[in-house]
């Protein structure tokens, strides 16, 4: 991988993981999500207009499809993230998706996009997923599970991490093929797949409109971090798309959990420090081995 997307890469994964831990934070559910949608459709307009005027004309069939294909699995990779949220510990939704997505996409990458790992590459996909393991608590994880109600709670986490790393590899694999066949900008990937996004969550989340402006009114603050860091770390690894296959690409986002070892332990309280420790070096070394 080169050094110019690996640092595409780098700033991408901190801003991941900031976000996140303010939607752990937020503990919303899809109402939260079309806050999100909304501002960031408002705050990037002028970003968008600028880089759709005179391209979307002359898009057919193939780009409006991989769009509305993004806005789908996207509005259904919020719902379930924030979902696993409400239910279990950051440092085990976040780490096992973001360990389930890579794995998946470099598997989907090579299967359907024609890419190649190499064996570097390989070992590096595996110390990354290792890495993730360990962050998600390692051989302790079902150890420390010692009651009922703590048990539903770690699996609830592994579930929905593991359901949340599937569609990350599904919006991987369609989005890197609109950046790097189609030739769609990334900035309209993100923000036109936003767009078609805000339909999509409007019709479950305005059922109820007195719990809508209560969501509003209490989560607005914690929705425009997302809503502007999401974006920028999203656009970063589009761009690292073109510059570095997306096998590569997908497994190296995983830095996010340098980050959120570090980070998502100090802020929320949780625990097991030295397994995640230990698991951000071995993600270390994933990363040095995809740049090989």
């Amino acid at each position: 991988m080169p050094l110019s997307a690996l640092a595409l890469v780098l700033a991408a994964a901190l801003l991941h993981a900031l976000w996140n831990i303010v939607a752990k934070r937020a503990g919303g559910d899809s109402r939260f999500a079309l806050v999100v949608s909304v501002q960031l459709s408002l705050i990037w307009a002028p970003l968008g207009l600028w880089a759709v005027w005179g391209v979307a004309p002359l898009w057919g069939w193939r780009e409006w499809a991989a769009l509305a294909a993004s806005a789908l699995v996207h509005v259904l990779y919020f719902t379930t993230l924030l979902r696993g949220y409400r239910l279990a510990d950051l440092t085990v939704v976040y780490p096992v998706a973001r360990g389930t997505g890579p794995l998946l996409s470099a598997g989907g990458a090579v299967l359907l996009l024609g890419e190649r790992l190499t064996p570097a590459g390989l070992a590096g996909v595996a110390l990354v997923v290792g890495g993730v393991f360990l962050v998600a608590g390692g051989p302790g994880l079902w150890a420390r599970a010692h009651d009922a109600a703590q048990r539903a709670r770690v699996r609830a986490g592994i579930g929905y991490g593991a359901l949340t790393g599937a569609t990350i590899a599904a919006y991987t694999l369609i989005d890197g093929y609109a950046v790097t066949v189609l030739a769609i900008s990334p900035i309209l990937v993100d923000w036109l797949g936003n767009l078609l996004r805000v339909p999509m969550l409007m019709t479950g989340a305005l059922r109820d409109p007195r719990a809508m402006r209560e969501v509003w009114r209490s989560q607005w603050r914690h929705a425009l971090v997302v809503a502007v860091f999401g974006p920028v770390a999203y656009v970063l690894v589009l761009y690292a798309m073109r510059l570095a296959p997306v096998s590569h690409v997908a497994p190296a986002r995983e830095l996010s959990m340098l980050f959120a070892a570090l980070l998502g332990g100090q802020l929320l309280g949780e625990r097991e420090r030295g397994w995640r420790l230990a698991g951000a070096a071995l993600i270390a070394a994933g990363v040095v081995a995809l740049t090989a």
